[in-house]
């Protein structure tokens, strides 16, 4: 690879670091499904599920596009929006735990970003290796996910999740 190759790959690493630095995300989601409690990977009463996304107006779209092309996983999604906003908004979502696990996790462990973004994705990254052996199907590994959400994305209090948890999904044998 020649030095202008090199030099540019670099620039563009930069460009991806500091932009999903400051616009990118990092999210675990936890989605009530009593209903669904006897199929499997629902046996606690709750969906667990995980998303890395950056998001931008219409205007600046093309940067998504230029994400989702670099990293060649996810899909870039319209929110139109038909409030007082002038502009729709789009997402680069990666939702795929596979995508996560071999292309997202390991490009941000190897490159890695400069504000609290990091420590989000750090934890993000333990409760996705979580759910992948299979902890978010018991009571107790739920809840050491729910426990680390807690402390992700502005601390963001998850104390009344936790309490649900607690409180409201059933005593199943441990799945390990």
């Amino acid at each position: 690879m020649g030095a202008d190759n090199q030099q540019e790959r670099l620039i563009k690493l930069g460009w991806i670091i500091g932009f999903v630095d400051g616009e990118g995300c990092f999210s675990i989601g936890f989605i009530r499904q009593q209903d669904r409690m006897n199929r499997k990977g629902y046996k606690t009463g709750f969906q667990v599920s995980h998303e890395f996304v950056v998001t931008q107006g219409e205007k600046s779209v093309e940067s998504l596009y230029e994400l989702q092309n670099f990293f060649k996983v996810g899909q870039v999604i319209i929110n139109r929006r038909y409030d007082n906003h002038k502009e729709h908004m789009y997402r680069y979502v990666v939702r795929s735990r596979k995508d996560l696990l071999e292309v997202i996790i390991p490009f941000f462990k190897k490159n890695r970003m400069h504000t609290s973004k990091r420590m989000d994705f750090e934890k993000f990254t333990k409760c996705v290796e979580l759910i992948e052996k299979g902890n978010h199907l018991s009571h107790d590994g739920l809840i050491t996910i729910a426990k680390i959400t807690e402390t992700m994305n502005h601390q963001k209090s998850r104390k009344d999740l936790i309490r649900i948890l607690r409180d409201h999904t059933p005593n199943i044998p441990d799945m390990g």
